[in-house]
C-alpha cells in the first residue's frame, strides 16, 4: 500500500512539473527583440502618443497624421507617397559645420535647442545657478526608444547619459537633398524642435546617421510615432526618400491603428 502512495505522489509531481512548465512556456513573449538588421520587421499594434510631450504631438495632430492620440497610418501613408523618390547618386560625406554652430537658438528664445529639448523632454528639470531658466542641471528621462529611466546630471562625465537624437539624422539628410541647400535651410534642420528628441545617448551612437530601413527604436510601442515624425520632417523640408526606407516606413505602418 505505501510502495503504490509513494508511486501515485511521483506521478503527482511529475505532472505538475510538465503542467508548469507548459504554462511558463506559453507565456513567454516570442516576439524577438528588434536590431538593426531588423528594424524594419516591429510587430507592436497600434501606438498611443502619451509617450511624448504636447508640442509634437500637437504639431502632428493639426497636420492630420495623428487622431484621437494614435497615429493615423493612412494619412502617413499618403503622406509618404507623396516624398520624391532619391534618384541621384551619393554624395561626400558632409561636415557638421555645415549645419551650423550646434544647437543655435534658432527660435530666438534665448536659450539653446538642446537646453530646450531637455525641458521639453525631461521632467523634475533643475537649472543650473549660472542660466536658471535656461540651461538644464538635471533631470529624468523615460526614454522612448529604450523604455529606460535615466537619470541626468550635467557634467564633463555624466551629461552624454542623455544625448538630442536627429530623427532625421544630418548625414541622411545630406545625402538626400540638404547638400545643395543654404547654410541657413540645414541649420533650420538641425535646430527644429519636430526633429529632435531626448533619448539614451548609447542608443543614439548607435542608430548613427541611419534611416528606417536599418534602424527603429528597439523598445516596441514608438515605432509608430517615430516613422511619423520621420516622414513629416521629410515632407516638411521636401527631402528624397529611397525605396528601402519608403518600404520600411510602410511596413511599420502596418502595426498602427
Amino acid at each position: 500500500m505505501r510502495a503504490r502512495i509513494r508511486v501515485q505522489v511521483v506521478l503527482a509531481a511529475v505532472l505538475l512539473g510538465i503542467s508548469a512548465l507548459l504554462a511558463g512556456y506559453y507565456s513567454v513573449d516570442l516576439v524577438h527583440p528588434r536590431s538593426a538588421a531588423g528594424a524594419g520587421t516591429s510587430t507592436s499594434s497600434g501606438t498611443p502618443v502619451t509617450a511624448v510631450r504636447g508640442p509634437v504631438v500637437d504639431v502632428l495632430t493639426s497636420a492630420g497624421l495623428v487622431r484621437g492620440g494614435v497615429v493615423d497610418a493612412a494619412a502617413v501613408r499618403a503622406l509618404v507617397d507623396k516624398l520624391p523618390a532619391d534618384t541621384h547618386a551619393r554624395t561626400p560625406n558632409y561636415d557638421r559645420a555645415a549645419y551650423g554652430p550646434s544647437w543655435a537658438d534658432t527660435d530666438h528664445n534665448g536659450c539653446d535647442q538642446r537646453n530646450d529639448v531637455l525641458a521639453r523632454d525631461l521632467t523634475a528639470v533643475t537649472y543650473t545657478k549660472a542660466d536658471p531658466g535656461c540651461t538644464v542641471a538635471t533631470g529624468h528621462l523615460v526614454d522612448v526608444y529604450t523604455g529606460r529611466s535615466i537619470d541626468f546630471t550635467r557634467g564633463k562625465t555624466t551629461s552624454a547619459a542623455v544625448q538630442i537624437d536627429h530623427l532625421v539624422p544630418l548625414g541622411w539628410a545630406w545625402q538626400h537633398g540638404a547638400a545643395g541647400w543654404t547654410g541657413d535651410q540645414r541649420e533650420q534642420l538641425a535646430t527644429d524642435l519636430n526633429n529632435l528628441q531626448a533619448v539614451d545617448g548609447p542608443t543614439n551612437e548607435a542608430k548613427s546617421d541611419q534611416g528606417p530601413a536599418t534602424w527603429l527604436p528597439p523598445a516596441a510601442g514608438y515605432d509608430c510615432l517615430y516613422v511619423t515624425r520621420f516622414a513629416y520632417v521629410l515632407s516638411t523640408y521636401a527631402l528624397t526618400i529611397d525605396d528601402a526606407d519608403r518600404a520600411a516606413i510602410d511596413h511599420t505602418l502596418t502595426s498602427c491603428s
